[in-house]
C-alpha cells in the first residue's frame, strides 16, 4: 500500500541457561547458540541467563558481522543475564529491577543475587516512520507449584512489568516484549500482565505453528531439564514468550511462530534447557488511527486484579510473620547479651570470689549471640522492606480496582 510501509520482523527468544561453573556444557551451548544466530540472522535477538558477561561479550564479537547492535543489561550481585542483539540501531536503553525477588538466604535457588528485570531498548523503524519499545525480562522462577512460597514475589513482578510497558510505552507504535515469565499461560500473574497492558500472545494468534505440542518451552525429552518437576506434565509448560501489541496507527500480526524441539543440529545437546522460541510478525502503518475497542482481557481485569490481590495479601501475611519472628529473635539475642554483661560486670566486681563460669563457655555464648542478633536483625530489616514493598502493590491494586469500579 502506497505511503503504508510494512515490516516483516523475525524474534529469537531464549533462556540460554548459561550460568558459570554450573550450567552443564555451557560454553559449547554458547558456541551453538551463536552459530545459529549467525546462521539464521533473525532481526531481534532476545536472551536471559547469560550470567557471565565474558559469554555475552564472545556472543558479540562473534554476531558483529551479523548483528552490529547489542547490549547487556547489569544489575544485582551477578548480573541480570539479560543482553539483546539487532540489526538495527538502538537508540536508547533503560533497567528497572524488580522490587522484591526472592529471599537472601535461599542459596540454593539464587534468584535474589541476579537482580531480576527488566531491561527496555527502543528503536526507529524504516527512518522514523514508527518506534518500537522492545522490553526483554525474566520473573522469579516457581521450584514447586504446589507450595510456591515465591507466587507473591512473581505476583508483584508481574504487576511492576506491567506499569513499566504501561508507562515507557506511551511514545511507542509498537511493543514487542519477549522473555523467560516463569508463568502458565492460565496463571494469575500472565492473565494479570496481559489484561493490564493489552499485550497478544504470539502463539495464540500466530497463522502457522510449528514446535513442541502447546508450545511448551520447558520440556521433558531435554536431556538438561529436572524430570521430578515436569511430572504432573507430561508434555511439558510453557513459560516463554513472546508478547505484543501495537498503538495508534500500526497493526501486528503473527504469521508464524517456532521452538526449537531437541538437540541442535549435528549435536546430542539442545541449546538449553529450555527451547526457543521464535515469532515472524507483519507489521503495517494504516491510513489512521485505529479505534480503542475493549478486549475480553480488559473486560475482565477487575476479576484479575482482585485475585491477584488475593494472592499478595496471603504473601503480606506471611511477610508480617516473618517479620514478627525475627524480631523476637534479635530482641532475645540482645537480651541474653545483657544479662552477659551483667554476669561480666558483676565477675569483675568480685574477682576475689573467683570467676563464676568458664570463660571459655561464656566467650563462645557472647560470639552465639551476637551472631544470632546480627542475624536476626538483618532478616527482620529485609521483611520489613518486604512487607512495605507488598503493601505498597496492594494499596495500588486497590486503587485501580476502585478507578474500574466507579470509571468503567
Amino acid at each position: 500500500m502506497e505511503g503504508h510501509p510494512t515490516l516483516q520482523l523475525r524474534i529469537f527468544d531464549l533462556n540460554c541457561w548459561a550460568i558459570r561453573y554450573l550450567s552443564k556444557r555451557r560454553q559449547e551451548r554458547v558456541q551453538l547458540i551463536g552459530d545459529m544466530l549467525r546462521r539464521e540472522r533473525f532481526d531481534l535477538v532476545l536472551l536471559q541467563e547469560v550470567w557471565s558477561e565474558q559469554d555475552y561479550s564472545n556472543l558479540k564479537v562473534k554476531l558483529g558481522g551479523c548483528y552490529p547492535f547489542s547490549h547487556y543489561f547489569r544489575s544485582g550481585v551477578i548480573g541480570s543475564g539479560l543482553c539483546v542483539f539487532s540489526r538495527f540501531p538502538i537508540l536508547d536503553t533503560l533497567l528497572y529491577q524488580y522490587s522484591l525477588n526472592g529471599y537472601p538466604y535461599m542459596l540454593q535457588h539464587g534468584d535474589w543475587f541476579c537482580g531480576k528485570s527488566v531491561g527496555l531498548w527502543g528503536r526507529h523503524w524504516h527512518g522514523g516512520h514508527g518506534r518500537f519499545a522492545l522490553p526483554c525480562c525474566q520473573l522469579h522462577a516457581e521450584y514447586c507449584r504446589e507450595k510456591d512460597a515465591y507466587l507473591p514475589h512473581r505476583l508483584v513482578q508481574a504487576w511492576e512489568l506491567a506499569q513499566f510497558i504501561r508507562h515507557t510505552s506511551k511514545a511507542a507504535d509498537v511493543v514487542l516484549l519477549g522473555g523467560d515469565l516463569n508463568m502458565h499461560p492460565e496463571d494469575v500473574g500472565i492473565r494479570l500482565l496481559r489484561s493490564w497492558t493489552g499485550l497478544q500472545d504470539a502463539f495464540t494468534e500466530a497463522t502457522r505453528f510449528e514446535g513442541c505440542e502447546d508450545g511448551c518451552t520447558l520440556v521433558p525429552n531435554n536431556c538438561f531439564t529436572v524430570k521430578t518437576e515436569l511430572m504432573p506434565f507430561p508434555l511439558g509448560i510453557r513459560i516463554d514468550y513472546i508478547l505484543y501489541k501495537a498503538v495508534s496507527s500500526f497493526t501486528v500480526k503473527c504469521e508464524e511462530l517456532k521452538t526449537t524441539m531437541g538437540t541442535a543440529p549435528g549435536t546430542d545437546i539442545p541449546f538449553s534447557d529450555h527451547e526457543a522460541v521464535m515469532a515472524t510478525l507483519h507489521i503495517q502503518r494504516q491510513g489512521q488511527a485505529a479505534g480503542a475497542s475493549l478486549s475480553t482481557a480488559e473486560l475482565t481485569l477487575a476479576d484479575v486484579v482482585t485475585e491477584a490481590r488475593t494472592e499478595v495479601g496471603v504473601g503480606l501475611r506471611a511477610a508480617q510473620r516473618q517479620r514478627y519472628s525475627t524480631g523476637r529473635m534479635a530482641v532475645l539475642a540482645l537480651l541474653l547479651l545483657l544479662l552477659q554483661a551483667v554476669a561480666a560486670l558483676g565477675a569483675l566486681a568480685g574477682l576475689a570470689a573467683g570467676q563464676p563460669f568458664p570463660k571459655l563457655s561464656f566467650s563462645l555464648l557472647a560470639f552465639l549471640a551476637i551472631g544470632v542478633l546480627l542475624l536476626a536483625t538483618s532478616l527482620h530489616l529485609f521483611h520489613t522492606i518486604e512487607v512495605k514493598m507488598l503493601q505498597g502493590t496492594e494499596e495500588q491494586m486497590r486503587m485501580v480496582l476502585w478507578a474500574l469500579q466507579e470509571h468503567p
